[in-house]
């Protein structure tokens, strides 16, 4: 039996050897390609990182074009604000030198009607009330006017602002 195997031993090499290069072909191959889609994949994956930073980077851009689009709009609106709030300022001195001129009228008035007509002394005291009355009124409503233009001009400023700033948004 050891004599068959002997003989059959140079096969069994030759078989063992045969099937060990196949093998040893198909793990080359195996590898080979492994390798080319790996070099693919990795190639890709170069260009998708590429791609991917030049789109962060243009976004990036886009978005320091809008900052400083809505920055300029911020400074615009605080210098029509700053501007409303002068002009409310300016306003205000005129309507207090207006109130003290009326102030200054209704006393006037007042002092004319009390030593003029001595023997009608009470429709003299009736006039003097009314002419008080409609100062306090003038000066009253000449302060509310004032206060609400301060308002409206304000509100006009951070509105025409805001509309700025949403219009800037959509470049």
């Amino acid at each position: 039996m050891s004599a068959i195997w002997l003989k059959a031993l140079p096969y069994i090499a030759a078989v063992l050897l045969v099937a060990g290069a196949m093998f040893g072909a198909y793990h080359h191959g195996e590898t080979v390609t492994n390798d080319e889609w790996q070099a693919k994949w990795s190639e890709r994956d170069a260009r998708d990182e590429a791609a991917q930073a030049t789109n962060e980077a243009a976004e990036r851009t886009k978005e320091q074009s809008r900052q400083q689009a809505i920055n300029k709009v911020v400074q615009n609106g605080q210098a029509l604000i700053d501007t409303a709030a002068a002009a409310v300022t300016a306003a205000n001195r005129e309507s207090d030198r207006l109130r003290s001129a009326a102030d200054g009228l209704a006393n006037r008035i007042a002092a004319s009607q009390g030593g003029s007509h001595s023997c009608t002394s009470a429709a003299s005291a009736a006039a003097t009330r009314a002419v008080m009355v409609l100062a306090d009124v003038l000066k009253r409503a000449d302060q509310r006017a004032g206060d609400l233009a301060g308002y409206a001009d304000q509100s006009h400023g951070r509105g025409v602002t805001c509309e700025q700033a949403y219009d800037s948004l959509g470049k």
